[in-house]
């Protein structure tokens, strides 16, 4: 990559490494303090309906926020276009929701969730007056302001989620923590965006554009109720209390795998279709971003899994012990998330949607096969192979992204099995080193501080490039102005 394509990258994943860093701190912190003064029922109450939410916001926004960054130069008629039919499709779906709440909560046989739903569901509508403005910023790198974004929507929400929750407003302060998150990140986009939009309305550019994003729009409903189909069949099959037990363990493992996905998402894509004229040098930044990844990942993730039964227990009591368990699994499953994530983006960068779709679509169809056969075996089972099937997913995506750049197995095994293997190696000996200690929060501390020295010294020893380069930058740079 050139100078200027560098720093964009640089200045990207330092954004976005503090956007995400600081939105996983004020939510672990938040995480914590809910935890305590929340049930598992709550939790129960709103993983039961968060797939309508998801799916909802992904049919508003059809996609277009990739559509548009995969184009070489969008035009403010582009832009317009997408921002009012996403207005108008979001209205029509809640609507839609609002009269079939009823239908929701008779499938969970939970008459509460009416009122629940109704309320909820205003979040993708008022999220479809940002999409617009969203993607001009990630399409121009904007890396910093949307970090300054979603920064003060996270700090101001979880401040209204506590409060409610320590008024005893129960599951209602989960739901309108969301909804404040939503809409102060909308105006918080709308301040940084220069684009504004027009009341003249050209439904070319959506037509022109809609082949390319109703194959992204689907990828993402099939991605988001992969996600979501234990906590689906859960709300349907077990309790609210067990259900909400697992979505404790799915929301810690989302909040530390996120942590990274974040930032590479914000440079993934709009690098891949910036090189995509010189396939040598897509290839190089792939593997860069591979390897940063797995260097980030695999102890982040697998350290995460060494001590979440000591971090469950000191920060939310005992009571969400159970989700311990499954967090340990999840973990698992949560360091190839980033990977995944880069792949696929590279995959879309190459304008095959299609490719993205159907793969995203078999791995619904396997994984909703496989959950509904051990829906009666336990959560744990469920858990476990929930987790042994996006693991494997990680090479599919891999043998597409191999056609496609000649990234072979033999190169991505070496760009990120050394990793891989030292912290897994690293989080073994930890824990037997330290398995003595009978204080909880000692064991914590230490298992951090030795896990941490462990991995950090063998790739010093190692001299692995990566480390060098970005200890390097962390000691001479200064992200740049943007």
């Amino acid at each position: 990559m050139d100078e200027t394509l560098k720093d964009k990258t640089a200045r990207g994943l330092f954004w976005g490494g503090m956007n995400n860093g600081v939105q996983q701190l004020i939510g672990l912190l938040a995480g914590i303090i809910l935890g305590r003064l929340l049930s598992p029922d709550d939790y129960g109450m709103i993983a039961m309906i968060t797939i309508f939410s998801v799916v909802a916001t992904e049919l508003q926004s059809s996609g277009f926020k990739v559509a548009l960054t995969n184009l070489k130069n969008p035009t403010p008629n582009d832009y317009n276009s997408v921002f009012w039919f996403n207005i108008v499709v979001s209205l029509i779906i809640y609507l839609i929701l609002f009269f079939t709440a009823p239908l929701i909560a008779r499938y969970y046989h939970t008459p509460a969730l009416v009122p629940l739903c109704r309320y909820t569901f205003l979040g993708f509508f008022i999220s479809s007056f940002a999409l617009a403005q969203s993607a001009w910023l990630f399409k121009n790198l904007r890396t910093k302001q949307q970090a300054k974004a979603g920064m003060t929507a996270i700090v101001v929400s979880n401040l209204v989620g506590i409060i409610m929750a320590w008024r005893g407003f129960a599951y209602w302060a989960l739901a309108t923590q969301t909804l404040v998150y939503i809409l102060v990140n909308t105006l918080m986009v709308w301040h940084y965006s220069p684009w504004r939009p027009t009341f003249s309305w050209d439904p070319k550019p959506v037509r022109t554009m809609f082949r390319f994003s109703c194959k992204i729009m689907v990828s993402a409903i099939l991605t988001q109720v992969n996600n979501n189909i234990l906590n689906i069949l859960l709300g349907r099959y077990y309790s609210a209390h067990q259900t909400g037990q697992y979505n404790q363990a799915y929301q810690w493992n989302y909040k530390a795998s996120y942590t990274l996905q974040g930032m590479v998402q914000t440079v993934a894509q709009p690098v891949f279709v910036d090189l995509q004229d010189d396939r040598e040098r897509q290839l190089r930044a792939l593997r860069k971003l591979m390897r940063f990844a797995a260097f980030v990942s695999f102890p982040l993730l697998l350290g995460f899994s060494l001590v979440a039964k000591e971090f469950i227990v000191l920060t939310i009591t005992e009571k969400w012990l159970v989700s311990a368990g499954y967090l340990q699994v999840l973990c698992v499953a949560g360091a190839f998330m980033p990977l995944s994530l880069i792949l696929s983006n590279l995959i879309i960068s190459r304008g095959r949607s299609d490719i993205y779709m159907w793969s995203t679509l078999a791995l619904g169809v396997c994984q909703i096969a496989l959950m509904l056969a051990l829906v009666h075996q336990g959560v744990s089972t469920m858990v476990v192979a929930f987790t042994v099937l996006n693991v494997v997913w990680f090479f599919v995506w891999h043998f597409f992204a191999r056609r496609m750049t000649g990234y072979g197995l033999l190169s991505l095994l070496k760009d990120i099995v050394p990793f891989l293997l030292i912290a897994a190696v690293t989080m073994v000996v930890t824990h037997f080193l330290t398995a003595g200690i009978t204080v909880l929060w000692v064991r914590l501390l230490v298992r951090i501080v030795v896990a941490a020295v462990i991995y950090l010294g063998t790739l010093k020893l190692a001299h692995a490039k990566i480390l060098d380069e970005a200890l390097s930058y962390l000691r001479h740079k200064t992200p740049p102005s943007s």
